[in-house]
């Protein structure tokens, strides 16, 4: 049964936003496609009043706004609809999980269960599960972020979640892990052979991971000012991405092999010093050509709540000493951006140079969002007879992943990770062990902040955040790649 397809999928918070606009679009996707078995049932729960037929209709509106009118095909439409049943139930009240248990019937051929629920929510939903007997050998849970705000709420998070269910049977959720791009991360580094030798402190200067937005609070206020960008951002998607350019290579492309090397990474973090960071939030500003507010006026209060990072880390290990993992993340940034920029060391000795020609290092681009591409800036020579000396300049060796896959259907995150939770393949997902090396690294720098007293630094909607971040990187002779 562990390796089987479940036969039922039953969807917490199923009226959402995040049902709406992702989960609802990236299951219709996989049933249009024929990803899903065809008698897969698909549950959703949640606390609003309704039945079927009412999920239903909920459904097909999410749909029509949300899907590319390239893809609604009226009939397959039905058929995905015919799929839906609905059960309303309050997760804070253990007796409602009964007449869960009852709506779903026989469970026995598998069940994947996808929750995404309030943190104060999670205990209650699993010991309701365990008492309704949805917590058997067949059952799989995905989690949904966040998964607590700190080391001691995420491993009370755990437990719970741990004494119901086998740690193969969970499947913490990173959407970031489901992005086209990051896995070909994975296949950049390990399937080609110029890349690996050069993968270390011999061959690499520093590297970037930026992920920059333009929007502010869009209705997450609360949430948002009790979180901050350490804990939404860089606590898990970040984090991700830096194991995944860090880590060793696998000895397969599995689950445990993954995994293993990926906590390796975290687990060897040095902590930060004061001076390797910087608080930002954002003030009033311009974004795309439009006046914005700041964040106290977004928020409707005075805060100190960071909407911007920026952290110089180190990884202590023999393939990283000495280089330096530059992060940075924010809200009303100056354009909406996720990348991994890895500067390579410049070579040893100009020999054009002489001639008149410079040299400037190679940088590799690997872009996630919003375009989809990995660039190589390489030095080449301009044309001509070099009688006024030689003229170097930097090129782009481009692989967009759009246009040389373009007759290949994109797809979402959650296509994939809902797919690999339906089929029980848990290399895109997060272990425990790895969260909590996560927790412990952010719980340090916020102890940090606390005990020096680190200030958030105000910066310009519409800029790329504070000055001081800028200085981070310039007095070690770099600069962002802007």
């Amino acid at each position: 049964m562990p390796n089987a397809s479940s036969s039922a999928l039953l969807l917490f918070g199923a009226t959402g936003d995040l049902s709406r606009r992702m989960l609802l679009p990236s299951l219709y996707a996989l049933h249009e496609d024929g990803l899903v078995d065809a008698g897969l049932r698909i549950v959703g729960t949640a606390r609003s009043d309704m039945d079927d037929d009412g999920f239903r209709a909920f459904a097909k509106e999410a749909l029509d706004e949300f899907l590319p009118a390239d893809r609604k095909d009226e009939t397959k439409l039905a058929g995905f609809l015919d799929r839906l049943h609905y059960h309303p139930l309050d997760a804070s009240q253990i007796e409602g999980f009964a007449g869960l248990a009852e709506a779903l019937g026989d469970t026995s051929e598998g069940l994947s269960i996808f929750l995404s629920t309030a943190p104060f929510l999670f205990e209650p939903t699993i010991e309701g599960l365990r008492r309704a007997g949805l917590a058997h050998d067949g059952v799989r849970i995905g989690l949904e972020k966040p998964l607590g705000n700190d080391l001691a709420s995420s491993q009370r998070i755990n437990d719970a979640v741990a004494a119901a269910f086998q740690e193969r049977q969970i499947f913490r959720i990173d959407h970031y892990l489901g992005k086209e791009t990051v896995q070909n991360l994975m296949a950049l580094r390990f399937a080609n052979m110029m890349f690996e030798p050069l993968w270390n402190s011999a061959g690499i200067d520093h590297v970037q991971i930026t992920v920059s937005e333009t929007v502010g609070l869009e209705g997450r206020k609360g949430f948002y000012d009790d979180t901050g960008a350490m804990r939404d951002m860089v606590q898990n998607h970040m984090l991700q991405l830096l194991a995944l350019t860090a880590m060793e290579p696998p000895v397969d492309f599995d689950a445990t092999s993954i995994r293993d090397e990926k906590v390796k990474v975290l687990r060897a973090l040095r902590p930060v010093k004061a001076e390797e960071m910087v608080r930002g939030q954002y003030k009033a500003g311009a974004v795309k050509g439009g006046s914005v507010d700041g964040y106290a006026d977004d928020l409707g209060d005075t805060s100190d709540t960071e909407t911007f990072v920026a952290i110089k880390a180190h990884i202590e290990s023999w393939r990283w000493q000495g280089v330096p993992f530059y992060l940075r993340t924010g809200k009303r940034l100056a354009e909406r951006r996720s990348e991994i920029v890895i500067q390579f060391k410049g070579v040893p000795h100009n020999i054009f140079a002489d001639r008149g020609g410079k040299l400037r290092a190679n940088r590799l681009v690997i872009r996630l969002q919003p375009e989809e591409y990995v660039r190589l800036q390489v030095m080449a020579k301009e044309p001509g007879l070099d009688r006024g000396g030689v003229v170097l300049r930097e090129v782009n060796l481009d692989l967009s992943l759009t246009t040389v896959f373009a007759k290949a259907r994109r797809r979402i995150a959650y296509e994939r990770l809902l797919l690999d939770l339906i089929e029980g393949e848990q290399t895109l997902f997060v272990r425990r062990d790895e969260v909590e090396a996560q927790w412990r690294w952010v719980d340090a720098i916020r102890k940090v902040w606390t005990a020096e007293g680190l200030d958030v630094k105000p910066y310009v909607a519409g800029s790329w955040g504070p000055n001081a971040a800028i200085a981070l990187t310039e007095r070690d002779g770099r600069s962002w790649n802007d």
